[in-house]
């Protein structure tokens, strides 16, 4: 088999082709359900059943399940979702990922008139180009991703080149070893997989080269077996950024695929020869007679690898979880309980819409970060161990680091997704998180200095009166509320957010700040109280206002005030 340069440049351009169809397919169908999607996502505490089931339809949805893959170790790594409830996610993100294998098996390669089914829904989608609206953007950007794949898959047919004898005499060498030629082609399947990033593609070129005669259905199943494995090396490289429980959800994906190619394997010459007999009864004819056959007997291949592998691991999900946490040990207890999740653009783009939402979910914990530290500094004030005040002290200097670095490292994220935004709705989106994040990056700094203030007056040897540390534990519980309804508010959608009830603590707050601020006057004025401690106590309680101002700005950019 010759390919020339010009051959090679139009085989990879019609693999580019069907890349870029199918993503563009991908970011319309996210844009039209990402809403929904995500919702999904955050309700698979059903059980094992409703993880599967979220993994297939979101996999059918967004139509990558590397991508899904990415999204849930995203998700295992900022907490939102545990290992265990991971597993079901990844098991049924494999299997949804083999539905529309279905249509490329009983349109790829048939005598249908691909460009002619292309034309047709490129006229459909004209008019919806001419037509504002994210919603009617998002329907065209389906039908011409889909368009672009048929058109793609049509070009593949027409320029796959035909194998010379030499070719196929050592093809047929390679596969004459056995069980060596089967982990051999398994090798080149995963790395076809990884190189092209999706493994329906890579089985759309496993079926046309064995339809052109260049390898057998064996060997063509062997490749398959491995395109599973590769499909794992996005979410492996994914969480090479976050912490020690996504990297266990990766290597958990990338298990389950390694677990399931061991048995295919052993048991490949009965389970191809079940797979024949099943393409015989449903097609009419095996696949070791007719090579017509052949990307039907691959496709069922595909679909029983996934499906009763998924169905087997189901009853060990315990086991699984316990390997891959013995596979990739915690380096220290800080990293098994907590780490700051880097947010970085995944070897496969997603649209802008998902990557909106995964930065919303790191605000989202950002603002719980937050609330941790006010929580810290609640317990400064009512420390008297010098050697705990430190301890204390250091934690949350260390908290302010963090906020410091989500700030960098999540508007850096979005400033990098603003510029692929076309739509100004999720523009809005974006100016509002980069707000936010500012917002609660001050939060940040405003309760460090409140950690250093009260060190300094430990050091001073002043001391509060009952009733003002009493009025500042109040002053904090109200802050705390606010802290709350920002959370809330911050976990709701759009059209949902609070702002009543954000606003009401603020007043509550600022009610609070002017009450003590009398009080404080009056006993300055009295001579009451040591001018010292005065200016320190005032200064505790002008901070807890100022911090109720940062957040009701949260809850107003949520809601569209900026």
């Amino acid at each position: 088999m010759y390919v020339g340069l010009i051959q090679f440049l139009m085989l990879a351009g019609t693999l580019g082709l069907f890349v870029f169809g199918m993503r563009m397919m991908s970011e319309g169908l996210q844009q039209t359900a990402g809403n929904r999607m995500r919702r999904v996502l955050e309700r698979i505490t059903a059980g094992r059943s409703g993880g599967v089931l979220t993994g297939i339809s979101t996999t059918v949805i967004v139509q990558y399940s590397s991508v899904v893959s990415v999204i849930v170790v995203s998700f295992v790594n900022s907490g939102l979702l545990s290992l265990r409830k991971a597993i079901p996610v990844l098991i049924g993100a494999n299997i949804g990922t083999t539905l529309k294998l279905l249509l490329f098996a009983a349109v790829g390669f048939s005598a249908l008139d691909l460009p002619a089914i292309a034309l047709a829904l490129l006229a459909l989608a004209l008019p919806l180009l001419l037509i504002r609206g994210t919603q009617v953007r998002a329907t065209s950007g389906i039908l011409v991703g889909a368009a672009l794949l048929f058109l793609a898959l049509w070009l593949m047919k027409e320029h796959l080149p035909m194998p010379r004898p030499e070719t196929l005499s050592i093809l047929n060498k390679l596969e004459g070893m056995g069980l060596f030629s089967n982990l051999l082609f398994v090798a080149v399947g995963a790395m076809l997989a990884i190189i092209i990033q999706s493994s329906s593609v890579a089985l759309v070129l496993t079926v046309a080269l064995c339809e052109m005669g260049t390898i057998g259905y064996a060997t063509g199943a062997a490749l398959v077996l491995g395109e599973n494995i590769g499909t794992t090396f996005t979410a492996n490289v994914a969480a090479l950024a976050g912490n020690v429980w996504a990297k266990r959800a990766a290597r958990a994906h990338l298990l389950i695929k390694l677990i399931g190619v061991l048995w295919a394997l052993i048991l490949l010459s009965p389970l191809l020869q079940g797979i024949g007999l099943l393409t015989e009864r449903i097609n009419g004819a095996s696949p070791y007679a007719d090579p017509g056959m052949v990307k039907w007997s691959l496709t069922y291949l595909h679909i029983a690898f996934n499906v009763i592998n998924g169905l087997v691991l189901l009853q060990f999900i315990p086991w699984i979880e316990k390997t891959v946490i013995r596979w990739v040990p915690a380096r220290n207890a800080p990293d098994e309980e907590y780490r700051l999740e880097y947010i970085e653009d995944p070897m496969m783009a997603v649209s802008p819409e998902l990557s909106v939402m995964e930065a919303r979910k790191e605000v989202v914990k950002f603002g719980r970060l937050c609330r941790r530290m006010l929580g810290m500094v609640r317990e400064l004030l009512m420390e008297t161990d010098p050697r705990a005040r430190a301890v204390l002290l250091q934690r949350i200097s260390k908290y302010e680091s963090t906020t410091d670095r989500i700030e960098v490292e999540v508007g850096r994220y979005l400033t990098r997704t603003g510029t692929e935004v076309r739509e100004e709705a999720v523009s809005k989106r974006i100016r509002a998180l980069l707000a936010i994040i500012s917002d609660l990056e001050n939060v940040g700094d405003i309760l460090f200095q409140m950690s250093k203030t009260l060190v300094r007056k430990n050091d001073e040897k002043l001391w509060f009166a009952p009733e003002q540390r009493q009025d500042l534990l109040e002053m904090i519980g109200l802050v705390d509320k606010a802290f709350l309804v920002m959370l809330r508010n911050l976990d709701a959608e759009d059209d949902e957010v609070a702002l009543d009830e954000a606003m009401l603590m603020e007043q509550h707050i600022n009610r609070q700040r002017d009450h003590l601020r009398r009080g404080h006057l009056k006993s300055v004025e009295s001579g009451e109280q040591n001018i010292h401690t005065g200016l320190i106590y005032a200064d505790l309680y002008s901070n807890c206002e100022k911090i109720g101002d940062h957040l009701i700005n949260v809850s107003e950019a949520l809601s569209g005030r900026l």
